[in-house]
């Protein structure tokens, strides 16, 4: 029996000038997934650190960290490991520089469905449907971006 064990996962929510989101569809684990740009902390690694070494790793191009969003403040099993808590934690952000990676209109645009491909797209906010996630807490953040949003049409 393995021991229990944290899995912490470091995301970005970046918003363009036309109020949409980027998000990230990948194939890993045998699997398509829907989710927010970002991955796993290294251990000797901060947070803040980890999501610009995301950023360089998925974008090529640095990030500037707004603020944080959300942590994770309920139990949630790992999907994918057995005996495993996750702790996930959103930080809004944005791209210092003009983009210089791809972006597509389509889901899941990586072609062939191989471990480790991956493809980017901006969907606007009022389009967002937390169903369209792969993972629970994602879906929650979803949920807690279009009531912000809400939110914000009404004071306007």
């Amino acid at each position: 029996m393995s021991h229990p064990f944290f899995n912490i996962r470091v995301y970005a929510l970046i918003i363009n000038e036309h109020n949409q989101l980027l998000v990230s569809d990948e194939y890993a684990l045998n699997t398509s997934m829907t989710k927010f740009p970002g991955g796993g902390l290294e251990f000797g690694e901060g947070t803040l650190d980890c999501l610009k070494r995301e950023a360089m790793e998925e974008f090529g191009q640095p990030l500037e960290i707004i603020d944080h969003f959300y942590t994770t403040d309920y139990y949630q099993s790992a999907l994918f490991f057995e005996n495993c808590q996750l702790i996930s934690i959103y930080y809004r952000a944005r791209f210092i520089d003009d983009l210089t990676f791809k972006t597509s209109t389509l889901p899941h645009d990586y072609g062939e469905a191989e471990n480790g491909k991956q493809s980017f797209r901006w969907v606007n906010i009022q389009d967002l449907r937390p169903e369209e996630f792969s993972f629970p807490i994602d879906k929650k953040v979803v949920e807690m971006l279009l009531t912000q949003h809400s939110q914000k049409k009404e004071a306007l």
